[in-house]
């Protein structure tokens, strides 16, 4: 997911999650994680909407191993090179269902990790409060559209070594990531636009210049 585009604040109507209800802390050491997992790691060109990997749902992650390993570590070093919050795998052609995130929640806490084979939890109606703030897309550069989401959410999968996990984000960070898993099952933010804001930010795209890298579509 790319960064705002402008620096808004979030309410939430809904108590953030605690470690002793079993998530998992992702605030610890933030900063020192990313910036490893980075300097491992070797930034790729991102994919842009009309390649075929970005529209289809992504394999399940099988395999908890040092190829999975390097992976994430280039997710983390493309997604810094791009300046994004957050990267889905098949952002960089690779088709699998893993995502990394270094993004705040809307109190300014860094939320730093990567999640494999993630499923959006249902939120019960009393916890569905909707948050309808800009909303961008690294393969969607330069293009941004208000889109409403719950702004709290819950995703539960797996972690690099393969143990179940489960993450949960309050406004921003939850708006990540419900964008991140949605592109590991083949749809991003401009598919659950008006077609009119749709072919909006396609407009945007088409007229502006990508600050990073991008996988031309042939």
């Amino acid at each position: 997911m790319a960064q705002q585009e402008t620096d808004q604040g979030y309410e939430s109507g809904t108590s953030v999650a605690e470690p002793g209800d079993g998530f998992v802390v992702d605030t610890e050491d933030a900063a020192a994680r990313e910036l490893a997992h980075r300097e491992r790691g070797t930034s790729r060109p991102i994919t842009v909407v009309g390649n075929p990997v970005l529209h289809k749902e992504c394999r399940d992650v099988t395999e908890f191993d040092d190829e999975l390993a390097r992976l994430i570590d280039d997710m983390f070093a493309s997604q810094h090179t791009a300046e994004g919050v957050g990267l889905a795998a098949n952002q960089i052609g690779v088709d699998l269902k893993v995502f990394v995130y270094d993004c705040p929640d809307d109190d300014g806490v860094r939320h730093v990790g990567a999640v494999c084979n993630p499923v959006l939890e249902e939120l019960p109606p009393s916890e569905r409060h909707l948050d309808d703030s800009n909303e961008g897309c690294l393969s969607v550069p330069t293009a941004y559209a208000a889109l409403a989401r719950p702004d709290y959410a819950v995703v539960r999968g797996q972690d690099a070594q393969g143990k179940p996990i489960r993450v949960a984000g309050t406004g921003y960070f939850a708006r990540c990531l419900q964008h991140e898993t949605d592109h590991l099952y083949g749809y991003l933010y401009i598919d659950r636009l008006s077609k009119r804001d749709r072919k909006d930010a396609l407009r945007q795209m088409a007229e502006n210049t990508p600050r990073y890298e991008v996988v031309p579509n042939s």
